[in-house]
């Protein structure tokens, strides 16, 4: 199962990295390799930047634990190289389309997102677009 996380899941997972929530259990079971975290390093860097521009990002989340999760991400998730050329546009915020443009071209079965805008499009090429309840309830379940 391939899956590619929108950065509001992993912001969401920072905000209380050691609650018992469902979007925890999503990251979690991901790093411990229940599935295979797609990560564009566009996505990565998205999120970083997010929280270290963001002051309420940046007071609530501590350093070490964006490091801890970035090191955990790339140790046990697989990059998707950089994509070369102009990204296509398959949604209403153009600011999305380059999620779906690497969920695409990672082949990946999910795009995990909190996005309205994304999770109005529900699949794409074979991709479905969902929210992180609706993905513990097909893939996580017991």
């Amino acid at each position: 199962m391939r899956v590619l996380l929108d950065s509001n899941i992993f912001i969401s997972y920072l905000l209380n990295p050691h609650a018992d929530s469902l979007i925890n259990h999503v990251v979690k079971a991901g790093i411990l390799g229940e599935f295979t975290i797609l990560l564009p390093e566009l996505l990565l860097e998205e999120f970083t930047a997010r929280i270290e521009t963001k002051p309420y990002l940046s007071q609530h989340i501590k350093p070490e634990e964006l490091a801890q999760l970035n090191a955990a991400l790339l140790t046990n998730g697989e990059t998707i190289p950089p994509i070369i050329g102009v990204i296509p546009a398959m949604t209403r915020d153009p600011k999305d389309d380059y999620l779906l443009a690497y969920a695409v071209v990672g082949d990946a079965d999910y795009l995990v997102t909190g996005d309205k805008d994304l999770l109005t499009l529900i699949e794409v090429q074979g991709v479905k677009i969902c929210r992180p309840r609706e993905f513990a309830e097909e893939v996580l379940a017991p």
